[in-house]
């Protein structure tokens, strides 16, 4: 799949995917709070964890959206 395919399969997800618009919904919320996390110049312990910790969370995220992707692209190139 092309760029361009991949980047219209997400946008159709978006428009008519409740479950991938939640998932895309939590993964930019996490980049947000990550984003916060990298303008600091110094992180605590435990702001060290919870960085970690968020990376991890968004590429779950990123992986799910991945793979309702890449069903559904399946599934409508079998139907084409």
């Amino acid at each position: 799949m092309s760029p361009a395919e991949a980047q219209e399969v997400r946008n159709v997800l978006l428009h008519n995917d409740p479950t991938y618009r939640e998932l895309a919904d939590r993964h930019h919320q996490l980049d947000d709070k990550l984003h916060q996390f990298t303008a600091r110049h110094y992180l605590t312990d435990s702001e060290q964890v919870e960085e970690v910790t968020l990376k991890k969370l968004k590429l779950a995220l990123k992986d799910q959206m991945e793979r309702i992707a890449r069903e559904y692209a399946q599934a409508h190139s079998r139907a084409s």
